[in-house]
């Protein structure tokens, strides 16, 4: 399957299996490769950070989840994952601080589902009073 007829998700698919079949060298370089087509895409990027944890490169895998992150910023799971890699690379205020961002990220998650709320229950207040008003209207309607 070449990389015009496969999505990005089946083609980060089968660099997934690269790896997991032990050859983490081709598991790299097709990474390389999709992002070179999608760079956007976050997910590959946080796996190849993961692969150049790997293999022993703090600074590739510092990289490369700093820009998942930076694709990814209202999610929360990938500043949790930079701050895993930042551990295991040893830089701890790194750790620290995407951490922080992974916490920012859930609260304002939790404030946009809250406002989603209570906009939801504002219209049905309004449907409800509306409807209310022409129920009345029609009963005065009818009285006249």
């Amino acid at each position: 399957m070449s990389e015009q007829t496969k999505t990005k998700e089946e083609w980060y698919d089968e660099c997934v299996a690269l790896q997991q079949g032990g050859d983490l060298g081709a598991a790299v370089g097709e990474l390389k490769r999709l992002l070179e087509v999608y760079p956007d895409y976050g997910l590959a990027h946080m796996a190849l950070a993961v692969f150049y944890q790997e293999k022993g490169d703090d600074e590739g895998t510092l990289g490369e989840m700093q820009r998942a992150c930076e694709l990814e910023q209202d999610d929360p799971f990938y500043f949790t994952a930079f701050s895993s890699l930042a551990i295991k690379c040893g830089n701890h205020e790194l750790a620290e601080a995407a951490l922080m961002k992974a916490q920012e990220a859930r609260f304002e998650a939790q404030l946009r589902k809250m406002d989603e709320l209570r906009k939801k229950d504002l219209k049905e207040r309004v449907a409800e009073s509306e409807a209310s008003d022409a129920e009345s209207a029609d009963a005065a309607s009818e009285n006249d």
